[in-house]
C-alpha cells in the first residue's frame, strides 16, 4: 500500500493530465417485438469497413460504435451519445429497428441463419467477413452476438513493462468490475438452444443464474474449450508474443477437420490454427497499439511496444442510454491507474487458471452471500477483497479531482462502496428487480422496453443540422473510400490470404531480433 502511495505522489500533473480514455460500443438491431432484425446494415450508416465511428461487429446486424480518443469521461460520452443520435436517426428513417440495449442478445433466429457482417469485394473486406465465418463454424453464430463495451486507456510515459504489470493486476482484480458492473444475469432461451448450460427457469423463457452478474464474461459467454488450453503469461512482451505467436501458426486438429474451403469452393475460415488472427484471442485485457494498414497487430507490439490497453470485460448498462456513463468510466480510470501504480508480482501458471475459475464464480455467483474467491493458494471472502482494493482507489480519487476539479472521481468511488456493501443495488440486481416488478420476470419485455425508452429518449436530445451534416459526410466518404479500396486490389484473394496469414508477418520475436 505504501509503495501504490508514493508512486501516486511521484506522479507528475502532466502526465495524470493527459491520461486518455476512448470507447467501442457494440449493440444488436433489433425488430419491435423483440427479435433480431435481419436486414442489411443501413446504407445512410456509410460503409462498415471505412467509417471511422459506425461499423458492424460479427454480425450484419450489430453495429459497433468508436469514438475517438478523450481527454475527459464526459467528453467520451458526449461523442458516443452524437453518434447514437445520428444512428437512431437513420433508423428511424429507415423503419421501426432499435439497438438492444442489452448484452446477451435479443430473440435469436437459428444459428446459420444469424447474418455475418458483409464488407464489400475487397481483400480486405472479403477476408474480414471470412474470418466471421470461421467464428461461426468454431464457436456457433449466436455466442458471437452477445454485446458489450471496450474501454480503451492510455496515459503518456507508460512504458511496455509498465502496462504488463497493469494488465496482471487487472486480471487479479477484475473480478471486481464483473461485481460492480456486471448487468447480464438473465437471457431469451433461444441464445442456449440445443446447449447444454447451468441456468436456472426464471419464467417463460427467461433463464438466469439468481445471484449472476455477468453471463457474458461467463461459461456460457466469450469463452472456449479451445483457447482454455492457452496459458498466456502476462510477464512481459516477449512471453505474451510467444504464446499468441505460436496459436497463430499451430495447426489444430478441430479446426483443420473444418478446413479453409468447403466442397463448393467458398471459404469457411481464414486458418485452420488455434486462433485465425490476432483478434480471435478471448481476453478481459488486450495490450494494444494502433496498426498501419496492412500490418499484423502482434508485428506491431514486436515493433513498437504497447500504447495502450483495452478494457474487454464490460457490459451494456441497459439503464444508460449509451451503455456506459461518465461515472463508470472514471472508475474504470480510477480501477486501471491503481492496477498501474500497485505492485504487480509476475503470474504463475497457477495463478493464470485460478483467476480463470475466480472469473467464472463471480460471473456466475458473484452476488451470492459469503462468496469466497481464491487469492495466493487461500480463499478470501469476495466482499472483504473488493473492500481492500476501494479503499486503496481513496488517494487515487482524491488526486484526479484535485486536478479536474468538482468530486467527480470520488462520487464515483464512493458509488462503487455502496454496491460493495449492498449488492442489490449493482446494476445485475436491478435488471432482475425490474423485470419481476414491472416486466413478469420476461427478460425479452424488458430489455424491449429499455430498448424503447433509450430510443426515445436519445431522439429527443437537441442534433443540430451541422452535427447531422457532419455524419452524413462521414457516410458518404467512408463510401467513396472503400470503392477506392476495391478498385486499388490487383492480389488474387487467396494470394492476399495466404500473405497476410504468413509467419512472417507476425514479426521477429525479441531474441531473434537482438541477433540480427
Amino acid at each position: 500500500m505504501g509503495g501504490l502511495n508514493e508512486r501516486l505522489r511521484a506522479l507528475p500533473e502532466a502526465r495524470l493530465s493527459e491520461m486518455r480514455r476512448g470507447v467501442e460500443k457494440e449493440s444488436l438491431r433489433s425488430r419491435p417485438d423483440g427479435s433480431l432484425a435481419l436486414t442489411p446494415h443501413p446504407a445512410a450508416l456509410g460503409s462498415a469497413l471505412t467509417h471511422p465511428n459506425i461499423t458492424t461487429d460479427f454480425s450484419e446486424s450489430q453495429l459497433e460504435f468508436v469514438t475517438g480518443v478523450h481527454p475527459t469521461a464526459p467528453a467520451c460520452v458526449e461523442e458516443l451519445t452524437r453518434i447514437h443520435q445520428f444512428t437512431y436517426r437513420v433508423l428511424r428513417e429507415a423503419g421501426d429497428e432499435m439497438l438492444w440495449v442489452s448484452s446477451m442478445p435479443c430473440g435469436l433466429p437459428t444459428d446459420e441463419t444469424i447474418p455475418i457482417g458483409v464488407y464489400g469485394s475487397s481483400n480486405v473486406g472479403r477476408a474480414k467477413s471470412v474470418y466471421r465465418m470461421g467464428l461461426g463454424h468454431r464457436y456457433g453464430r449466436r455466442m458471437q452476438t452477445i454485446s458489450g463495451i471496450h474501454y480503451n486507456w492510455s496515459m503518456p510515459g507508460v512504458s511496455t513493462e509498465d502496462y504488463f504489470g497493469l494488465i496482471r493486476n487487472f486480471r487479479r482484480h477484475s473480478f471486481l468490475l464483473l461485481y460492480l458492473f456486471g448487468a447480464s444475469p438473465a437471457l431469451c432461451s433461444s441464445f442456449v438452444a440445443g446447449r447444454e448450460h447451468e441456468l436456472q427457469v426464471l419464467k417463460g423463457q427467461t433463464l438466469y443464474m439468481p445471484h449472476g452478474t455477468s453471463l457474458r464474461m461467463g461459461r456460457l459467454g466469450y469463452q472456449s474449450d479451445a483457447q482454455s488450453s492457452l496459458s498466456v503469461s502476462y510477464n512481459s512482451l516477449e512471453s505474451y508474443a510467444a504464446s499468441l505467436h505460436g496459436a497463430l501458426t499451430t495447426p489444430y486438429p478441430p479446426y483443420e477437420a473444418i478446413g479453409i474451403r468447403n466442397l463448393g469452393g467458398d471459404y469457411n475460415q481464414l486458418a485452420t490454427s488455434l486462433l485465425q488472427i490476432e483478434n480471435e484471442f478471448y481476453g478481459t485485457i488486450r495490450p494494444k497499439r494502433v496498426i498501419f494498414p496492412g500490418e499484423r497487430p502482434l508485428h506491431a507490439l514486436r515493433e513498437r511496444g504497447v500504447e495502450y490497453v483495452e478494457v474487454r470485460c464490460m457490459d451494456l448498462d441497459p439503464f444508460e442510454p449509451v451503455g456506459i456513463g461518465a461515472p463508470t468510466m472514471r472508475f474504470l480510470d480510477l480501477f486501471l491507474l491503481h492496477c498501474l501504480l500497485a505492485d504487480s508480482p509476475p503470474d504463475t501458471p497457477a495463478e493464470i487458471k485460478a483467476l480463470a475459475r475466480n472469473q467464472q464464480r463471480v460471473a456466475a455467483r458473484g452476488r451470492e452471500p459469503g462468496l469466497r474467491l481464491e487469492r495466493a493458494g487461500t480463499e478470501v471472502a469476495l466482499a472483504d477483497w473488493g473492500a481492500q482494493v476501494l479503499q486503496q482507489l481513496e488517494p487515487i480519487a482524491a488526486r484526479l479531482d484535485a486536478l479536474h476539479g468538482g468530486a467527480g472521481y470520488r462520487d464515483a468511488l464512493a458509488q462503487a462502496q455502496a454496491t460493495m456493501r449492498n449488492a442489490d443495488v449493482a446494476p445485475s440486481a436491478r435488471v432482475l428487480a425490474v423485470m419481476a416488478r414491472d416486466f413478469d420476470s420476461s427478460y425479452v419485455a424488458f430489455t424491449r422496453a429499455q430498448s424503447v425508452q433509450t430510443r426515445n429518449k436519445l431522439l429527443a436530445l437537441p442534433f443540430t443540422s451541422d452535427m447531422q451534416a457532419h455524419f452524413v459526410a462521414l457516410s458518404k466518404a467512408s463510401v467513396e473510400d472503400r470503392q477506392r479500396i476495391e478498385a486499388s486490389d490487383s492480389l488474387p484473394f487467396e494470394q492476399y490470404r495466404l500473405q497476410y496469414l504468413s509467419e512472417e508477418r507476425l514479426g521477429v520475436p525479441a531474441k531473434a531480433a537482438l541477433a540480427r
